[in-house]
């Protein structure tokens, strides 16, 4: 006899960042296909950028969500976009940030949303910089994701006001 586990249920959000309008439909599909339900994203101009547009939606899913929300995001270069998913029960939380010049970076977060980097990463690290403090901080600097948020953050900024639906999976 097997005994079923119970669902850990977690939130997020997904920040569309910027995106060519052309793009719009195919991501609220890549959106309805993990999260199983109908989105209705609200497009809005996104300033940092000529002709692109941005969006934003929370979500309420089981654990996992966020990867597979980021992972079904995965591929369109031209898109610049994070999923987050907040920390549940046995599960960490996590980042995914995504720009057309540095692809997709990952990181885990704690419960106030800093990154988090796990002690054999931070072994290799040492491993690999051999004494050299540029070389740590370079390596330091990729793990936390620096470049990512270096080029995002214009367009975080700009979304700023913007409004925000909330979307519940019910499983």
């Amino acid at each position: 006899m097997s005994v079923a586990m119970p669902r850990v249920t977690t939130r997020g959000v997904v920040f569309i960042h910027s995106t060519p309008k052309a793009l719009c439909p195919h991501i609220t599909w890549a959106l309805e296909s993990v999260l199983d339900q109908r989105v209705n994203l609200e497009w809005t101009p996104q300033p940092a950028g000529a002709a692109l547009v941005r969006a934003e939606i929370s979500w309420t899913g089981e654990a996992g969500t966020g990867a597979k929300l980021a992972s079904a995001l995965r591929g369109w270069d031209n898109l610049r976009y994070e999923v987050s998913e907040e920390p549940s029960p046995g599960c960490d939380g996590s980042r995914w940030s995504h720009t057309p010049s540095l692809g997709i970076h990952h990181t885990w977060t704690s419960a106030s949303g800093d990154a988090v980097v796990n002690e054999d990463r931070l072994r290799e690290v040492m491993r690999l910089a051999q004494g050299s403090p540029e070389a740590m901080m370079e390596m330091l600097d990729e793990l936390l994701g620096v470049d990512w948020d270096n080029e995002l953050e214009p367009f975080r900024y700009a979304g700023d006001g913007a409004p925000v639906r909330w979307l519940h999976k019910v499983g």
